[in-house]
């Protein structure tokens, strides 16, 4: 009987999705076959149950395939998985990242491996040493600079998947972004679970903006660098400097705010007030006027009032978000917030959230018909459909060169497209 390369399937964080990448590389090394691998989220109860879910899906389809399971899910729940007559075998957040996983599965892991492989993920220490050079499409590049988080957000079960934070060192960084320059890439994304706390673990304590200015300086030839995510509240001098000198540094910035009104932010653990969020955007946007913004906003959050959510709705226009990426507050088991008895009705979660929403829908478009007539340098993601610095999506009618810089005028937008 013919073997079956390995399936992969990934939930959750772009993160998930850089680490499974680097899973393949290690499975092919160790040879693993008829197999279907599935990196879980547990960033909410729902995510949860969209893995078991997803799990029964892929029993349907690869009936004889092993079936393995790892991720954050895995390390906060591997009980839950190591349940379902589904699952062959629960690997860990840290497992995962090791050859010596892999190589002990090989190409037939019947009865060679332990069934569940997940270990107390608070005592890792280290970043996980497999790297990869090239994720993402052939024009944009993911490196992952940081894992874990040192915080301890209320709602968030997070840290308990993905343990404190450790940093890759800042010479380790550039040598990669080296690499995937010289193999054409034209913009590098630094990603991780807590990206702001970047630094904080190493010789001399760096912070994130030196890890910038370190790459820009040392790596003239990268056309663009992007930041995917920050904590505003850690973000540094060195970090705003580069914003206000660096054309290289994409003026897009997704804020972690969750919340914009001051009790809530308490409550949820959170290291900053609502002044603070909108400081820090009208800071950026003075040294960066083109400087677009994303963020994370929870709605329904335990003893949100019709006047704490009045305070998030605000917060959409009060710092010029445009991108969102609303959650409608879920119970997660295990976190203090789960605890709080002043839990929101269901549908008045659904209906903030859908709010929220709208505002944001409201946003984009403000934003893309300010674009009309501008002229920008769209990265190729493929031949019909670039991004621009601040990653709104261009659409081409003529095919361009994947992974190209195309310096164009704005010419009208469609939905949420701007067309060139």
């Amino acid at each position: 009987m013919t073997a079956n390369p390995p399936i992969f399937a990934t939930l959750g964080c772009r993160l998930n999705a850089y680490e499974t990448e680097a899973m393949k590389e290690l499975a092919a090394k160790a040879g693993l076959q008829d197999a279907v691998v599935v990196n879980t989220c547990a960033v909410t109860a729902e995510a949860v149950r969209k893995a078991r879910q997803e799990i029964r899906k892929l029993r349907r389809e690869n009936p004889k395939a092993k079936i393995i399971v790892t991720g954050c899910a895995a390390q906060t729940e591997p009980a839950t998985f190591s349940s379902m007559d589904e699952v062959d075998v629960v690997v860990g957040n840290t497992e995962k990242m090791q050859a010596e996983t892999w190589n002990a599965m090989g190409p037939d892991f019947i009865g060679q491996t332990e069934r569940v492989q997940v270990d107390d993920i608070m005592s890792v220490t280290e970043t996980a040493g497999h790297l990869i050079d090239g994720f993402g499409t052939r024009s944009r590049a993911y490196v992952q600079v940081q894992n874990g988080c040192d915080h301890r957000c209320t709602f968030c079960i997070i840290p308990y998947g993905r343990g404190n934070s450790r940093s890759v060192p800042a010479g380790v960084v550039v040598d990669q972004i080296k690499r995937l320059v010289d193999k054409g890439y034209n913009e590098v994304v630094l990603t991780g679970v807590d990206l702001t706390s970047w630094g904080a673990d190493l010789p001399a304590l760096p912070r994130l903006g030196d890890l910038v200015m370190r790459i820009l300086k040392l790596i003239p030839d990268l056309p663009r660098l992007r930041i995917s995510s920050i904590d505003s509240i850690e973000a540094d001098d060195a970090l705003m400097e580069a914003i206000a000198t660096e054309p290289r540094l994409m003026p897009h910035l997704h804020l972690s705010l969750q919340h914009g009104d001051d009790l809530i932010l308490k409550r949820m653990a959170r290291r900053h007030l609502r002044d603070d969020a909108i400081k820090f955007c009208e800071d950026a946007k003075k040294l960066r006027p083109d400087m677009t913004f994303g963020a994370d906003i929870i709605a329904g959050f335990p003893t949100e009032t019709d006047a704490h959510f009045e305070n998030s709705l605000k917060l959409v226009s009060d710092c010029d978000l445009t991108w969102l990426h609303v959650f409608p507050y879920s119970k997660r088991e295990g976190t203090p917030a789960a605890k709080i008895p002043s839990q929101v009705n269901g549908n008045v979660i659904k209906a903030r959230a859908a709010q929220l929403r709208a505002a944001g829908d409201s946003q984009v478009q403000r934003h893309l018909t300010a674009q009309v007539g501008r002229t920008h340098h769209i990265l190729m993601e493929n031949p019909n459909m670039g991004r621009t610095e601040q990653f709104t999506e261009v659409h081409f009618d003529t095919a361009q060169t994947e992974g190209s810089l195309i310096t164009t005028t704005i010419l009208g937008l469609n939905g949420t497209q701007l067309i060139a």
